[in-house]
């Protein structure tokens, strides 16, 4: 049971991760001249529309998360409308914290916010996918002890992975040393990203290591 739930979150994971590659090179197959560096905005949303349109193809195909307790179409269409402005309200969420952490708070207002929408995608979007738009179930699962599954424990993982990797991506930013990714915010754009990858990779590894030691009860 363990190792079948663990390949598949593997399985998903690759999928998952191989998205951001498909992001990274439709826009260079399509534009002329692209870059990550010189069309970073355009690598940015490009990025998180293929993790997110992947993110909610395999979890709806695996029929991982919270299992709707109606399916009358006005309950779909007003769970897809919260999703909607959850997402929404973590984007400015994610906005104001940057902000906060010393990100400019007039200039480079829609680098900030792109920055947002990728931390959203890479966190927010998922806890939607498994979760739904419950703030509860969100809380419970980062909280002690809060996990209830394999996919709950990838949640967190995945979760620190990125902010951590965009909050180590704004070390290099003041730094004399000239190079082109040290604009705001690519380092912490390239560096969420990253982590968000390294977090699909420790997460199946991880459980799986600590198979052994986890136990899941429900509450």
């Amino acid at each position: 049971m363990w190792d079948q739930e663990i390949k598949g979150m593997a399985s998903a994971h690759m999928f998952i991760a191989s998205a951001v590659f498909v992001g990274t090179l439709l826009p260079a197959i399509v534009a002329e001249k692209f870059s990550v560096y010189g069309s970073h905005l355009v690598w940015v949303y490009s990025v998180a529309g293929s993790v997110a349109a992947v993110n909610v193809a395999v979890f709806w195909l695996l029929g991982v998360g919270l299992v709707a307790k109606k399916n009358t179409l006005s309950y779909k269409v007003s769970r897809m409308v919260r999703s909607g402005l959850h997402f929404t309200l973590s984007c400015f969420f994610y906005h104001i914290i940057v902000v906060l952490y010393g990100a400019p708070l007039l200039e480079s207002v829609l680098e900030t916010f792109s920055l947002a929408v990728l931390l959203s995608t890479f966190t927010t979007l998922r806890c939607l996918c498994l979760l739904g738009p419950n703030v509860q179930a969100w809380i419970r699962v980062f909280s002690r002890d809060g996990a209830m599954s394999v996919w709950d424990t990838s949640l967190q993982i995945t979760t620190a992975c990125s902010v951590i990797g965009a909050w180590l991506g704004a070390f290099p930013i003041p730094l004399d040393w000239d190079r082109p990714w040290q604009v705001w915010p690519i380092s912490c754009t390239l560096g969420a990203t990253f982590g968000f990858l390294s977090g699909l990779v420790i997460a199946p590894v991880w459980i799986h290591w600590h198979r052994k030691q986890l136990t899941y009860k429900s509450k």
